[in-house]
């Protein structure tokens, strides 16, 4: 993905900040439109990139390319290591994890594939404006309508899972999610340390619970971690116990610290890639421990066609094992990617928040041998902008396309939405409550981060503290209270708002 950096931007001052005292009003100002409606009047997405020469002979790209994502691993780590005393390391802070951890109020699509919003804000640095994209898919069914789950769980064992917070962890959420799975679902557990084992095949719920809950007791800790032999192993019980109609998926639950065997994500995945294609089995990576292999999981799941979350208490626990795993279970896109052409004419200068990992070239957006993101119903995937505008710019701004595979058929489809610049909000103070939000959470990112040029009118971290805790109050959100509190540790901490 190619992406204008933005120029060294104006010192954020007092007098820059914004008040978010409350919900502000407003709807998401976004145009949508349905499938195939991207190839119009509407400064598309094209088949092709396109350029326009400025005055130095450069032609500059005006599009943004990336695979959807919604894992939200790196944000539940870095909240674990600010609660433990310690800045996050800025290699596993990827700003879109932050951003796609917190709930939306997207319209949703009646059917498969996503709706397209598109709105922004004003930040009162300049010409520069936050412009975010907002994905959705539809929601998700009940749980008795969805297909049925053959899920096959892979837990290290190692002796580092021995400690507090891992193995135990792990232990209570398999047997609380054993019991909230349905009778036709079916569960199979692989555990890893020098080697791995297969300790239940697969195994219809039914009237077998017992069989699980006794498996899942007789995990201890043991060596070191082979985690290739694992997910290897992982695979190879996947597909013996494949059912047909069902939704077969790999669930590795580790802490990610590979030290026998294969410890390369590469060498790992090629050893199980031919069944990742042949038969559609996806992994979800679940990081547990104080000491986590971000880095590893990430791209685990990343090139297993899934995703990852981090959990560090028995609530995230439960949350992600009964209430996200379960929503997970079913795929209503695969392969998708998103392409935000901006129009030269309105705009001068854009930047991707994040999403380094999952850059996608900008001619590869409609090519679906290109790997994208596979997402499931209930979910929502924002990508936020800072764009700067031409003075007194009129009319289109950006226009935003997803693409995806039919999870069943593999038929393309496509979506769009845009944004004019009377659209923009005059102020982050006075844009709806979510998109503050997503405000809050980029820049806690972007500073925590701290590296390259910050995001418009970037306010300190005691500021954004402030104001976090006003949207927790406004939202009565239990998601962003914590963000109000992973800011407030940021800043006992201390060390960045005057390195930037």
């Amino acid at each position: 993905m190619k992406t204008h950096r933005i120029p060294a931007l104006l010192a954020c001052t007092a007098a820059t900040a914004l008040l978010l005292t409350g919900c502000g009003a407003g709807d998401s100002s976004g145009s949508k439109a349905s499938d195939g409606a991207a190839r119009g009047d509407a400064f598309p997405a094209p088949s092709a990139p396109a350029t326009e020469v400025d005055g130095d002979g450069a032609a500059p790209d005006h599009l943004s390319t990336f695979a959807l994502d919604v894992d939200t691993a790196s944000y539940g780590y870095a909240r674990r290591t600010l609660a433990d005393g310690e800045l996050p390391d800025p290699s596993t802070v990827r700003p879109e994890e932050f951003v796609n951890s917190f709930r939306q109020d997207y319209d949703r699509p009646d059917g498969n594939g996503f709706s397209v919003t598109v709105d922004g804000a004003r930040t009162g640095d300049d010409d520069w404006s936050l412009v975010r994209v907002g994905l959705a898919t539809r929601a998700a069914d009940n749980e008795s309508a969805r297909p049925p789950a053959a899920l096959t769980f892979v837990v290290d064992v190692s002796g580092s899972m021995g400690e507090p917070g891992r193995l135990d962890l792990a232990r209570h959420s398999l047997d609380t999610m054993t019991d909230r799975l349905r009778d036709d679902d079916s569960v199979a557990i692989v555990t890893f340390s020098a080697d791995a084992e297969t300790v239940l095949p697969m195994t219809r719920l039914g009237d077998h619970r017992a069989r699980v809950h006794d498996a899942v007791d007789r995990l201890r800790p043991d060596d070191s971690t082979n985690l290739g032999a694992g997910v290897a192993t992982g695979y190879d019980t996947a597909v013996q116990g494949l059912r047909k109609g069902a939704t077969n998926r790999v669930v590795l639950v580790s802490d990610a610290l590979a030290n026998t065997g294969d410890t390369d994500a590469d060498a790992i995945l090629e050893r199980i890639g031919t069944d990742r294609r042949e038969h559609g089995i996806t992994l979800f990576g679940v990081g547990v421990g104080s000491d986590y292999g971000d880095a590893l999981m990430e791209q685990l799941a990343d090139r297993g066609d899934g995703h990852t979350v981090y959990v560090s208490d028995e609530e995230e626990a439960r949350e992600v094992f009964c209430d996200d795993l379960p929503q997970n279970i079913e795929l209503t896109a695969r392969d998708a990617k998103a392409q935000v052409a901006f129009d030269p004419d309105t705009v001068t200068d854009f930047r991707l928040v994040g999403y380094e990992d999952r850059a996608v070239a900008d001619e590869d957006f409609r090519d679906d041998r290109v790997d994208g993101g596979e997402v499931g119903p209930g979910h929502t995937v924002t990508a936020l902008y800072a764009v700067r505008t031409r003075p007194g710019a009129e009319g289109r701004l950006a226009t935003a396309t997803v693409h995806w595979l039919d999870p069943d058929t593999r038929t393309p489809h496509e979506d769009t939405g845009s944004l004019t610049a009377d659209a923009l909000h005059d102020s982050l103070s006075t844009a709806p409550a979510r998109f503050q939000v997503t405000a809050t959470a980029a820049y806690f990112a972007d500073t925590l981060r701290h590296t390259g040029t910050p995001l418009p009118a970037t306010p300190s971290l005691a500021e954004l503290a402030d104001r976090a805790h006003a949207l927790a109050d406004s939202t009565e959100d239990q998601d962003v209270c914590r963000l109000a509190r992973a800011i407030d540790e940021a800043d006992r901490i201390g060390g960045l708002d005057g390195g930037r």
